[in-house]
Order: structure tokens, then sequence, then C-alpha cells
């Protein structure tokens, strides 16, 4: 999926890695493929994406990847790391395609805008950018340098999956949730049940 929207500048330099490979044990089915307002979980993700990456992976589980579009790039989780979590699916969409720069999200955000990432990006310095909203922590709301995948690699090789044990060696940077949307608490909101998006 190549975008030509963005500033030339994010378009040579930039990949999207969106994360679809969880369990869901809480919802009880794939939350990538439940739908609010008549579109699936990842689309939102995806639009969110779109103007600041020239390429963008859906890294998710083998199960998963026939449920997805023919025209949308999907990879699995490398095999020496497979099923180890989403630090495995970050090096995995990172491997799948060469940039500088990598945003990555979750595919549980629907609420998730272009105008946050547009400010995220703003944001980023460093070898790692995450999100955080009054102390809670999103680390899959990130943006990467393509520097860390030798870290990441280490780690998972280690076998500590926590993606916030890299950020921390990365000296990863926390940009406050409240600096790049008026309403946090709804736009970084992991939906994990089927009835938070009932209510909606």
């Amino acid at each position: 999926m190549c975008i030509h929207s963005a500033s030339e500048w994010w378009m040579k330099r930039t990949a999207g890695i969106l994360l679809a490979g969880g369990q869901s044990r809480r919802f009880g089915s794939p939350k990538a493929f439940a739908e609010y307002k008549g579109a699936p979980f990842y689309h939102y993700s995806l639009q969110a994406l779109n103007p600041f990456c020239e390429e963008i992976i859906v890294a998710t589980r083998t199960e998963f990847v026939d449920k997805f579009p023919k025209d949308l790039c999907v990879t699995t989780d490398l095999v020496q790391f497979s099923g180890m979590g989403p630090l495995a699916g970050i090096l995995s969409g990172m491997e799948a395609v060469e940039a500088d720069h990598y945003i990555v999200l979750p595919c549980d955000m629907p609420f998730i805008q272009q105008s946050v990432i547009a400010r995220l990006v703003d944001e980023h310095s460093g070898g790692v950018s995450a999100v955080t909203v009054e102390g809670k922590r999103h680390p899959l709301v990130s943006i990467w340098q393509a520097s860390a995948k030798p870290m990441i690699r280490r780690a998972l090789i280690e076998d500590n999956r926590r993606v916030m044990h890299v950020q921390a060696q990365l000296n990863g940077r926390w940009i406050e949730g409240s600096s790049l949307t008026d309403s946090p608490e709804l736009v970084f909101k992991n939906v994990n049940t089927p009835c938070e998006i009932e209510r909606r």
C-alpha cells in the first residue's frame, strides 16, 4: 500500500506497522475484525497511518492472513519469534519493509485519528516515542527508529517480550496524550470487550 499525501521527507523514510495478532481473549473474537460504525477496527488504524507512511505492514497471526483485503501488505511473526507478542510483531514488521522510521499502532483503537498521529510525528524524538495518558502508558502507540531493531531482536532472543523494557533501554520518550488530543482517554482507548463499543 503506497500513500502519496504526506510530506516528501516522511514519505521517503517512514513505514507503518499495524499490530493485529493478539488473541483477544476478553473480547471473545479477533478484535481486528470487530466492527465500529460499519468498518472493522483495523480500518481506523489504517486510516490514521495512511498520510504518514509510504507503506503499511499488517503484522498478524497466520490464521488471520486471508481475512485481510488482498491489497494490504500482511506479514506474520518471524519464525524464530512466532507467538512472542507485540514486540515480535514490531520486529517482524520492521524486517518486512526497510524504513528509517516506523509508526506503530494496535488494531483495537477505533477512535484514533490522523490529527493525533500528525502531532505524535511532530513530537517524536530519539530512538522511540510512545504515548502516556495520566500515568497509563500506551507503548504500542509509538514511533521507532530503525536503529532499534538490534535491541528488539536481542530482547526477544533473551525471551524478554516486554515492549516497555526495550523502550526503557532506548531511553524512550513518553508523550502525554493530552498534548495530542483534547480527548485522550477516548482516542487512546483499547477496546477489550464488545460492550465497550456497544455503548458508543
